[in-house]
């Protein structure tokens, strides 16, 4: 058998020497013994894939409410694909997989239903009681509200995870977490590039639901430089397939790119040790020049032709005012509340509580809730 010992050494000969080493985490904040055969990262992983806030993910919107399609991407399939993006960047880049995988996983966790609108909504909600951001409110998950351990709150995830998730920053994604985080400067080298392989999973898979949709079409992408580039290379079979083959020529660009980039930028800013990876002036983790500009054209492409398209507006304007009402709702008559919602009021504030029970709820619960509560013929 190869025990955890056994692992933690490989991880020593094999990973670079700036990788994070499972045998040199900051540890818990509750210790615990370790694991026979898994180390502490590996541990992470499977405490998120095994949580309520993970599995509920399933029913949780990406852009397309579940209801509207059984193919559309979710939450969950989002964070599933990302992961095997942020794995296959570590991997070639000799850092540690189970670190990056455990935080990309879990960096979704906090997300309101109805996606980006349902977040929008909730932070206006709270403006006067703290604000509403998923990546603070997935570390509240794995350090409070997680309820599965009868020694601690939350997963009691490593200090790693939780710096992760705390510095985690996109174009949609800016927490500002990190006064919960003790260590200064910039996250391990297997924490940012989540950050973009979270963007290479969404902006790519995003294109694919919105041809599927017909909210975009292929003559609208005939602008799009990345597209034509690989899309001329696909030119036969039936058109479905070529988007997908497309699609995933996309993301191997992306992905190739980024790998050969992140080496050369650790190259040249001479990077030895993780130290040296917080306390680097330099942008270590990003494409070429010249793929950001293509990256920037896609992004720019399907802001303008999707995320503003009518009917993604319809669904979020909708969204807003469900988890408004809802929200309200509560507030005014906490009775209507769950026993042990209620219960927890005693020990934080209303807002707080209501946002946390909202901000878990998937897209089936809140519409559901919301028809028991103002549908008179809907029984409660």
């Amino acid at each position: 058998m190869l025990n955890r010992e056994e692992y933690e050494q490989r991880e020593q000969t094999i990973l670079a020497p700036y990788a994070m080493k499972s045998a040199d985490s900051e540890g818990r904040e509750y210790e615990e013994p370790k694991h026979p055969f898994r180390t502490d990262f590996q541990r992470d992983r499977d405490r998120v894939v095994h949580s309520n806030s993970f599995r509920r993910l399933e029913y949780k919107t990406q852009v397309f409410v579940y209801h509207e399609g059984d193919h559309y991407r979710t939450r969950l399939t989002h964070s599933l694909e990302g992961s095997q993006i942020a794995r296959t960047v570590a991997r070639a880049l000799r850092l540690n997989e189970d670190l990056s995988e455990a935080i990309i996983l879990a960096h979704d966790l906090g997300h309101t239903p109805f996606g980006h609108s349902g977040e929008e909504a909730m932070n206006h909600l709270m403006k006067e009681h703290g604000g509403f951001e998923h990546n603070r409110q997935s570390l509240r998950i794995v350090t409070v509200l997680e309820d599965r351990y009868p020694n601690f709150p939350g997963l009691n995830l490593t200090y790693e995870v939780r710096e992760g998730l705390a510095k985690h920053q996109t174009t949609y994604d800016q927490p500002n977490a990190q006064a919960s985080i003790k260590k200064k400067g910039h996250a391990t080298l297997e924490a940012q590039i989540v950050n973009l392989a979270d963007e290479i999973a969404y902006s790519n898979h995003d294109l694919d639901d919105g041809l599927r949709s017909g909210l975009i079409n292929l003559k609208q992408l005939e602008a799009v430089e990345l597209w034509q580039e690989h899309f001329s290379k696909n030119v036969s079979g039936p058109e479905k397939i070529r988007i997908r083959q497309t699609i995933k020529a996309i993301i191997n660009a992306y992905v190739s790119d980024l790998v050969t980039q992140v080496e050369e930028n650790v190259r040249l800013a001479g990077i030895k040790t993780l130290t040296d990876i917080r306390v680097c002036k330099q942008k270590l983790v990003s494409y070429s020049s010249s793929f950001e500009m293509k990256n920037r054209q896609l992004k720019g492409f399907l802001r303008e032709q999707m995320y503003k398209h009518y009917h993604v507006e319809r669904m979020a304007d909708k969204a807003k005012r469900i988890l408004e009402g809802l929200y309200t709702t509560y507030l005014k008559n906490p009775k209507i509340l769950p026993p042990e919602i209620r219960e927890q009021m005693k020990q934080e504030s209303s807002e707080r509580v209501i946002c946390d029970y909202i901000a878990g709820m998937t897209d089936r619960f809140a519409l559901e809730e919301f028809k028991k509560l103002f549908d008179p013929a809907e029984r409660v």
